[in-house]
């Protein structure tokens, strides 16, 4: 009981302070736009580490590790797709998206981004886009309050699962009920702090652990030997299951152009010089933070190796590896802060889907139909009950642990990705993209990463054909139809602020 409780206390601690963010936040908070949006006003720093921490969930230091500790380093190509995906997402997206929704009449949401990008004939996609995102991030919220539960009943063993998912999903709906975006995004600051350290450390602790590189290449070498795997391979063999492994691996990084969380980030900046600085902070953080989780679990590999006898904390679970390594090599307060890190990533990612749910149903349905008049004040407490409300359906979804609908999180990334993204690129670089073009893709793209599975069977991931399908079907309807006027001044007018902006 003397080594956990320190462990308890640093929870403590950890959540305690996301409240108190959530509390500031909640005074700076003066409108629906301060809600949902900052205002518009998060600084480089901010911006970067908000997109980043609501971007990596419990996957960044549960999922990624277990995987390469149980394959090796070609389960490493999900990274590297992550990485160049990203990189594209702030090159090419940021910028023109923080501009073009300015334009197109303030929008605060994406839905009401492609409503007021295609004029009057854009309203039915901001109700499929809403509705979209609705149902894809209700599931996908679920998935966070059980990865935070399964967290708290590894770190308190006796704590049952109903009352770790309380408080596993509690705090986090906590703070972004009362401060919203700005919550959020000052929280995700913190969370990202916590996770750098944290991935930072921990390799770097089992590398001068197992004596240096010599010594852990020799090891990996006896044990790809002995499992018959080539750990150390990022390219197992030539075979055409290996490539399509690879390629679907890789192809994760398409998701970011159509992840609605993300991009929110992006629309919430300054400006664009603070979109530059946040591109290089982000991406130097991105990329030290994947390749410490392939590093842990790569070297977890090693030091289970020469501490077979260490292995039983594993419970069997590859997934372990990373809280394992942690718990084993720190002293309990260190071991608090890391594993608080798991929970940080978590907490992150739930807090801005639950907002992002929370502003489709407020701006895009709420105050789009019903009360198009409404007060600031009203839009701000009828988002914070929707927060609620949302976080209410998920605890709901995942009060069995095993269920099926966690098994839709793939599809919510790749449904975000091949319904969302071209559409994304496409209106802000082809002033041709009429509401029907974008429609069309839209529901082309859904469909098919939907319909994938089940009709080819194929292994391929299925945000590689939706993709395809999204940008083929729009453009070819886009061809056939027409934008009206005011549509294509309204795009010249952002293109040219863009322009000048930078």
């Amino acid at each position: 009981m003397d080594n956990i409780n320190p462990i308890y206390i640093t929870f403590g601690l950890y959540i305690a302070a996301v409240l108190g963010i959530g509390l500031a936040a909640y005074f700076a908070t003066r409108n629906f736009g301060d809600y949902i949006l900052g205002g518009r006003r998060l600084g480089g720093f901010v911006t970067a580490m908000a997109a980043g921490a609501s971007d990596m969930s419990g996957w960044l230091l549960m999922g990624l590790p277990g995987a390469i500790y149980l394959s090796g380093l070609s389960e490493s190509w999900i990274a590297i797709g992550l990485c160049i995906g990203a990189y594209f997402n702030w090159r090419l997206v940021s910028g023109r998206l923080r501009i073009y929704t300015e334009v197109n009449n303030n929008a605060l949401t994406l839905p009401d981004y492609f409503a007021n990008r295609f004029g009057e004939n854009g309203k039915l996609l901001k109700v499929i886009a809403a509705a979209i995102i609705l149902f894809f991030f209700t599931i996908y919220s679920a998935s966070g309050v059980v990865a935070g539960a399964r967290l708290f009943q590894i770190v308190f063993p006796d704590m049952d699962y109903q009352t770790a998912l309380w408080l596993g999903a509690g705090a986090t709906i906590a703070y972004t009920f009362i401060g919203g975006f700005l919550a959020v995004s000052w929280t995700d600051t913190l969370q990202a702090s916590l996770m750098f350290f944290a991935l930072v450390l921990t390799p770097v602790m089992v590398y001068l652990t197992l004596g240096g590189a010599a010594e852990i290449n020799m090891v990996m070498q006896q044990a790809g030997l002995a499992d018959g795997k080539a750990y150390s391979s990022l390219v197992p063999d030539a075979s055409m299951v290996s490539i399509i492994g690879i390629i679907s691996a890789a192809a994760w990084g398409l998701g970011y152009f159509g992840q609605p969380h993300i991009l929110a980030r992006f629309m919430a900046a300054e400006s664009l010089p603070a979109l530059v600085r946040a591109r290089r902070v982000g991406m130097t953080w991105m990329v030290l933070c994947l390749a410490g989780a392939v590093a842990a679990g790569y070297f977890g590999i090693a030091y289970f190796r020469v501490f077979p006898d260490q292995a039983a904390i594993l419970q069997g679970n590859p997934e372990r590896v990373f809280m394992a390594l942690a718990t084993i090599l720190f002293n309990p307060w260190i071991a608090g802060v890391v594993l608080s890190a798991i929970l940080a990533a978590v907490m992150s990612t739930l807090s801005a889907q639950l907002l992002v749910c929370s502003s489709a149903l407020t701006e895009d349905f709420y105050k789009g139909f019903l009360r198009p008049h409404a007060s600031q004040t009203e839009l701000v407490w009828f988002g914070r009950f929707m927060v609620l409300m949302v976080a209410l359906i998920a605890i709901w979804l995942a009060q069995d642990s095993d269920s099926r609908v966690l098994g839709l999180v793939s599809y919510a990334w790749a449904g975000f990705g091949a319904a969302f993204g071209p559409v994304i690129i496409f209106s802000l670089f082809w002033k041709r993209l009429t509401a029907m073009g974008a429609l069309a893709g839209m529901v082309a793209g859904a469909v098919v990463v939907v319909a994938w599975k089940p009709l080819t069977q194929s292994a391929l991931y299925e945000i590689v054909p939706g993709f395809i399908a999204c940008s083929v079907v729009l453009w070819i309807v886009s061809l056939m139809t027409t934008p009206p006027a005011e549509v294509v001044q309204r795009f010249d007018e952002a293109e040219a602020k863009f322009k000048a902006a930078q």
